[in-house]
Formats: C-alpha cells, sequence, structure tokens
C-alpha cells in the first residue's frame, strides 16, 4: 500500500532555500541534481515509510516519531501519520540540528 508524500510549508521553504542556495555557489545543473534527488528520496517514502532511522538529536530527548532518511549532506526529517508521509524539514546536516529540530518539531 503507497502512503501520499506531504511536505509541509516549512519543508517545501527549506527545499527552495538548498536550490537556490546550490544554483548561487556551484551551478542551475547541480541545483536541479539535488532537487531531483531529494524528491526520488522523498518519493520513495510512499512505499517504504518507515525505513528511515530515529534523528540521534530528537532520540536523545526520548522522541521516537519521527524519522530521517539522507541525501548527503542533506536531512529529510519526517513522520508517519496514517497514511501520509508528512515531511516536517529538509536541512544540511552539518548545521546546528539539535537546536534546529527543537525549534521546528518540538516548539523550543
Amino acid at each position: 500500500m503507497a502512503y501520499r508524500v506531504v511536505l509541509t510549508e516549512d519543508a517545501e521553504r527549506d527545499l527552495s532555500d538548498i536550490v537556490t542556495f546550490v544554483a548561487k555557489n556551484d551551478s542551475p545543473r547541480s541545483a536541479e541534481y539535488v532537487l531531483g534527488r531529494i524528491l526520488d528520496i522523498a518519493d520513495n517514502l510512499a512505499i517504504e515509510p518507515t525505513r528511515g532511522s530515529t534523528p540521534k538529536e530528537l532520540r536523545a530527548l526520548g522522541d521516537r516519531e519521527y524519522r530521517q532518511v539522507f541525501f548527503k549532506p542533506y536531512r529529510l526529517i519526517y513522520r508517519v501519520v496514517e497514511q501520509q508521509v508528512v515531511i516536517y524539514l529538509v536541512a544540511d546536516g552539518r548545521r546546528d540540528m539539535q537546536t534546529l529540530l527543537a525549534r521546528r518539531l518540538l516548539g523550543g
């Protein structure tokens, strides 16, 4: 059974920011490649939504509800809600993920 994959507005903004950054600092072609790979990974979650691991930053706080998949260095943070895979965050994993996840997902 396939799940529906949904990006939150924040995740869509994250993705747009990443593509803009890569296009500006590398090339438009690289930006298209990054966008395509991230969208492919997101689409694959429709088939295997539980394949991702629990982010260590959230696991340390006792939260095992969220999962993550990677396209290095990018991390897609999501949660399975009924028949949907909701992607909440697309971020460069080299950022301060502890603070970003706490702020974005835990309201901290």
